[in-house]
């Protein structure tokens, strides 16, 4: 037996917390951006983000109504996406906040900021992890709009590095679930993936 739900049934709001409680856990894209005139840098996490293409590297995010994430990529067409970590756990939370657009969140939270290589947003400093975008496109989804960018730029703190990979005890990443909750790293389980021809027969 299981409990049936309809989103035709349902609130836009209940049915998101539901699938936003399911759909877990959810990496953080904490993207920072400009405002087109230059004058001010923003600074928000959102937990709808994945790779959406390798050839040519592209990535994605959510912005789950007209953020001023979405406002500023589609201004400038650049946004920088820097890795979400535990240690600054407080601060991604922080710049959550709904400030005004002329309101950088850098300054109002304290986040310290670095000159990007490729693109004018700002990185956050002290996060290990800094994708730097140019705008592919949009894609208007309802009340949503997903935000594609080719990454133009990675730069990677080396003391993350294992063997010349980003090591996943070093990132410590964080994540979203439901409410409230966030996730952490926890127990990592490795497995390799098993080739047809190498299957075992029965």
């Amino acid at each position: 037996m299981r409990v049936d739900y309809s989103p035709d049934a349902m609130d836009p709001g209940s049915f998101y917390r539901l699938l936003t409680s399911v759909v877990v856990p959810r990496p953080i894209a904490w993207v920072s951006t400009l405002t087109a005139d230059g004058e001010t840098a923003n600074l928000a996490p959102h937990s709808f983000f994945t790779v959406a293409c390798t050839d040519p590297p592209i990535v994605q995010f959510t912005s789950v109504g007209r953020k001023d994430s979405l406002r500023n990529a589609e201004d400038t067409g650049e946004f920088v996406v820097n890795f979400a970590p535990e240690p600054l756990f407080t601060q991604i939370n922080a710049t959550a906040t709904d400030f005004p657009p002329d309101e950088g969140e850098f300054d109002a939270v304290g986040v310290e900021r670095e000159p990007s290589l490729r693109v004018g947003p700002p990185r956050v400093a002290a996060s290990p992890v800094a994708l730097e975008c140019t705008l592919h496109s949009t894609l208007r989804l309802g009340g949503s709009t997903v935000v594609f960018g080719r990454v133009v730029h990675v730069a990677v703190r080396p003391d993350v590095l294992v063997d010349g990979r980003p090591d996943i005890g070093l990132l410590r990443p964080l994540s979203r679930l439901g409410g409230n909750e966030w996730g952490t790293v926890g127990e990592v389980r490795e497995l390799a993936r098993v080739r047809y021809r190498d299957r075992p027969r029965r």
